[in-house]
């Protein structure tokens, strides 16, 4: 039986990892504990990155993690599902900057990619050689992206034109390359190109002003006359239905984000009410306080179950895009309420950073919306479930 998470995980879920994926995740974690943990308070109020740990989380392999490869092994969807869980455990920055690349680029890269072009660029995605962000989101259209993506790409001869603007960019100022969806003016269809972040006509500029996901740094890209050869743009993505498909396979991603943030306010929540005194007794001791702990462990055990679960089918080829969406709403509207009741037992010191929950309680509106919001995610369960769809 596996003891990885002896304190948040009581139906041990992550017994479905190899001692080898169980080996890897506890070395990523040493390094989330010593090197990461102690700069998050800090630069949250900052609203900055510590580009310092890069090269501490890059240089520890986990796309290919060297326990797993020795043991004969190949990491599958539930150790990155783990690896995603014990990042946003950490920190929910942590692991949205982490799975920018490891989840978002390097899934469009394998499937919207010829097999000729994945094999060249993933290998160089896995060591952060090529730093990838997925740059689909515009300042006018995000949930209605389907049918508003105002970007354009225009090709003349082995050229390709691109004109617009994209926004809520996570990652970029550090990324090498933008993967830009652009709409073909020949045919109306939707296309993906990879973009060098230092292109010219490439711009971008930081977003100010977040209450959420401070450490990970936003920006709007303008994109004016940038000009790239025809072997950029990636050979399986010629319509919307293809972007779909890449935001289906990653949309789990979130939902075990939302788990690992979960886990990382409650065991914030149980650090401070086992420890803070009140009316001469710790504050865990209350009744009130018991049941608003065992509701966080309860929400946080059921969203892993269903995660752990998606993860399974998905790695047996049993996808279906309902399934990925019904988890993500599910995960970050449980998300939401966990980091809620850790903030409510810490009482008024819920909202200092030095007691981790006001991080975790601040992040969760982030992750409540992106990689499709609740009611558009509401929405792909709902047609599955009347055969009617209700999109405007």
């Amino acid at each position: 039986m596996s003891d990885l998470y002896p304190a948040c995980d009581p139906l041990n879920l992550a017994d479905v990892l190899t001692p080898a994926e169980q080996a890897a995740i506890r070395r990523l974690r040493a390094t989330l504990e010593t090197k990461v943990q102690p700069l998050l308070s800090e630069y949250w109020a900052r609203d900055e990155f510590p580009t310092q740990i890069i090269p501490e989380l890059v240089g520890l392999g986990m796309m290919n993690p060297a326990e797993v490869v020795e043991a004969g092994e190949k990491p599958g969807h539930l150790f990155a599902g783990f690896r995603t869980f014990e990042l946003a455990r950490c920190d929910t920055s942590m692991a949205t900057f982490y799975t920018a690349v490891a989840g978002l680029f390097r899934t469009t890269i394998n499937l919207g990619g010829s097999p000729e072009q994945a094999a060249k660029w993933d290998p160089l995605v896995q060591t952060f050689e090529m730093f990838g962000v997925f740059c689909l989101t515009e300042p006018e259209h995000g949930s209605d992206i389907a049918r508003g993506l105002a970007t354009t790409a225009t090709r003349t001869g082995d050229t390709w034109t691109i004109n617009g603007a994209k926004r809520w960019i996570g990652g970029a100022g550090m990324a090498t390359t933008l993967a830009i969806f652009a709409r073909d003016t020949a045919d109306g269809e939707v296309k993906v190109f990879l973009v060098p972040q230092d292109a010219p006509g490439v711009t971008l500029t930081k977003m100010e002003g977040k209450i959420s996901l401070r450490i990970m740094q936003n920006f709007d890209i303008a994109l004016t006359g940038v000009q790239v050869s025809d072997d950029t743009r990636l050979a399986n993505v010629n319509s919307f239905a293809d972007v779909a498909r890449l935001l289906g396979n990653t949309r789990s991603i979130v939902a075990w984000i939302a788990c690992g943030a979960m886990a990382g306010a409650y065991e914030a929540a149980v650090r401070y009410t086992t420890e803070r005194d009140q009316f001469g007794k710790k504050v865990a001791h209350f009744q009130l306080v018991q049941e608003k702990l065992s509701t966080m462990l309860a929400n946080l055990t059921a969203s892993l179950a269903m995660t752990v679960r998606l993860a399974q089918q998905e790695a047996a080829g049993a996808y279906a895009d309902e399934n990925s969406a019904m988890t993500k709403m599910f995960t970050s509207k449980k998300l939401r309420e966990t980091v809620a009741l850790a903030r409510e037992v810490a009482g008024g010191n819920g909202i200092l950073l030095e007691n981790d929950v006001a991080r975790f309680f601040a992040d969760a509106e982030a992750v409540y919306s992106y990689e499709g919001t609740h009611e558009i995610n509401s929405l792909v369960v709902g047609r599955s479930i009347t055969g009617k769809g209700a999109f405007v």
